[in-house]
């Protein structure tokens, strides 16, 4: 099963829920691969994305993770590359058809492929224009929106959702990334509408992780809160 984790912004808690679903899948025994097709803020030899989920993790047998390219600058793809090489820097992107190749291997190895893509998506990874959801349509994988309980997030979520509506996926799964212990009733608010935003899109409601999980007892967090969330909707791309 291929999973490809996006969300409505940068900083929602892709990183976060990403690790809490293959904490899950490991405690039910299957294998799992952790793949970033492109990591970007991260300085060579720095812990990126998916080097952070495999520590959160405590570096468990059967996880593997692994990054398509990492570049320097904290911004989208071919923006950071294009900082950090010029117009070279972007031509040496992956293409589509390497991020394919990649993930279709890492299928054959593993039970469960999670693909976190970066920012959000419609965010370019390649220098033609291809995107997380051109990827995950691609690939005939589920899709997975990671949203935010905070003040715009209600507009941010119904445009992802029905981009990705528009753009053939006419399910997928929708969860909230960091939920506060002391909710005001804003986030009150929006968790109820961010549910009824699902549905009206036909999307499945997983649930809202709670904030704070990499702090402490890492491990065991990320899996109550994996354990917690409903089964993600399986594919399903027109």
């Amino acid at each position: 099963m291929i999973h490809v984790i996006t969300g409505t912004d940068t900083d929602v808690g892709k990183t976060v829920a990403t690790a809490a679903l293959a904490a899950r899948e490991l405690a039910a025994g299957r294998r799992v691969a952790v793949y970033k097709p492109t990591q970007t803020g991260v300085q060579p030899g720095e812990a990126g994305d998916a080097q952070n989920i495999a520590a959160w993790l405590g570096h468990p047998t059967g996880l593997l993770v692994a990054e398509g390219i990492r570049l320097r600058e904290p911004m989208a793809p071919v923006d950071a590359a294009l900082v950090e090489g010029g117009s070279a820097a972007v031509a040496k992107l992956p293409v589509l058809a390497d991020h394919l190749a990649r993930i279709t291997q890492l299928a054959a190895d593993y039970d469960t492929v999670l693909v976190e893509g970066a920012g959000g998506l419609l965010v370019e990874l390649t220098a033609a224009g291809e995107n997380i959801a051109d990827l995950a349509r691609a690939l005939g994988a589920a899709l997975v929106v990671v949203s935010r309980p905070d003040l715009g997030t209600l507009n941010h979520t119904a445009l992802t959702l029905e981009a990705a509506v528009n753009r053939g996926f006419a399910s997928g799964t929708l969860l909230l990334g960091s939920y506060p212990a002391q909710p005001t009733v804003l986030h009150r608010s929006n968790l109820e509408n961010l549910q009824q935003l699902a549905a009206r899109h036909g999307w499945h409601w997983a649930g809202a992780m709670p904030s704070g999980l990499v702090a402490g007892d890492t491990g065991k967090s990320l899996l109550t809160a994996g354990m917690a969330l409903t089964q993600l909707r399986a594919a399903a791309v027109r």
